[in-house]
């Protein structure tokens, strides 16, 4: 299944990428029958880069019609002044390193000067930065991986086991209790690498703890759930359930704690894939062989994203406290006929060729 899936990323990929651009689209969708493009992203750029970097050049060059990653990272780096974005600039600068990109002080500087010790940032983003930056000699010899992992571990609910949303934000309003999986994945992933690096337990120990909570919570059919309570740990709504969690970011997650040392986590690793391919809320896979695209997610049926602001608004009251009967006022079966090439990028990221021939030895 997975070599099949990196196939198919390739080829998602191939009719994602604008070469006169060069960038990535935003996203592909099913419109009347057509599958059409739409936007360019950075971003999304920046993650296909750090995917396609593990890639040989045969796949590199089919991927980028030719191109090289280098050619992509000069117009990634020619950007750098319009982006105020930590995460955007986090990502660009782990692509460069990845790619063997030497034309990085720039996007150093951009990093560094966005104060991502200090100012309140998405979890996810300070996440990204310590990864980027634990790639960086100059970084690492300057103290600010250690910073930056001492600010996103003093973060870890230890109680819980949960990171927040945002790093220095308003801890009042009412969804500031909610956390997210990227809220979780991110931080596991990063915080391996850096204790890989440094050698400091407490961030193996989040991450590790971070990890069984979530395994521990994960459905019965594999799902990796969306909303989580920072208080206690438990599920606050569990859908939609993304199909870049089930097959790429846990495992990109899981795999690197594993890569340092931590639990083997693999039966959740096939859990997760196991229901990507017979989710029991469909009847049918998210893996569409006609279109040669996976598609996006499985959500509730219900207007916009109704339940999980009101289960946000009542659990925030009492933390036992949730919206009753929305299974059966809006059940789940709702696809999202869209692919992210984000998706494609994480999930060669997670399966390079050398841990498919392992797992497969």
């Amino acid at each position: 299944m997975i070599s099949q899936l990196r196939e198919m990323a390739v080829r998602g990929l191939e009719r994602m990428y604008r070469p006169e651009e060069r960038l990535f689209v935003f996203h592909v969708r099913r419109s009347g029958g057509r599958i059409i493009s739409e936007g360019l992203s950075r971003r999304y750029t920046a993650i296909v880069l750090i995917g396609l970097a593990g890639e040989g050049e045969k796949t590199i060059k089919s991927v980028l019609g030719g191109q090289g990653l280098s050619t992509v990272c000069d117009r990634l780096r020619d950007d750098v002044e319009h982006v105020d974005n930590l995460g955007d600039l986090a990502l660009i600068l782990w692509a460069a390193h990845a790619a063997g990109y030497h034309d990085r002080r720039r996007v150093l500087e951009r990093v560094v000067g966005l104060r991502p010790l200090e100012k309140a940032y998405p979890t996810v983003e300070v996440s990204w930065a310590l990864y980027a930056l634990c790639m960086d000699p100059k970084a690492a010899a300057d103290d600010l991986c250690e910073r930056l992992a001492r600010r996103l571990i003093s973060s870890f609910n230890k109680e819980s086991g949960m990171f927040p949303h945002v790093l220095g934000g308003n801890s009042s309003g009412p969804r500031s209790h909610v956390s997210c999986f990227a809220d979780m994945v991110y931080p596991i992933h990063a915080l391996s690498h850096y204790y890989k690096l440094s050698g400091d337990r407490d961030a193996l120990d989040a991450a590790a703890q971070c990890a069984e909570r979530i395994c521990r919570l994960q459905g019965q059919a594999g799902q990796w759930w969306w909303h989580y309570d920072l208080r206690t740990g438990d599920v606050i709504e569990p859908y939609p359930v993304y199909s870049v969690h089930q097959d790429a970011m846990a495992p990109m997650a899981l795999f690197a704690l594993m890569d340092a040392g931590g639990p083997d986590f693999m039966k959740y690793v096939q859990k997760g894939l196991e229901w990507l391919a017979h989710p029991p809320e469909l009847g049918a896979s998210l893996i569409d062989n006609d279109a040669d695209l996976i598609w996006r997610k499985v959500a509730r049926r219900e207007p916009g994203k109704l339940s999980r602001y009101a289960q946000a608004i009542v659990s925030r009251v009492h933390p036992a406290f949730r919206v009753p009967g929305l299974n059966a006022m809006f059940p789940p079966g709702a696809v999202d006929y869209e692919n992210r090439p984000y998706h494609l990028g994480w999930f060669l990221y997670a399966w390079p060729e050398e841990r498919v021939a392992k797992f497969s030895s």
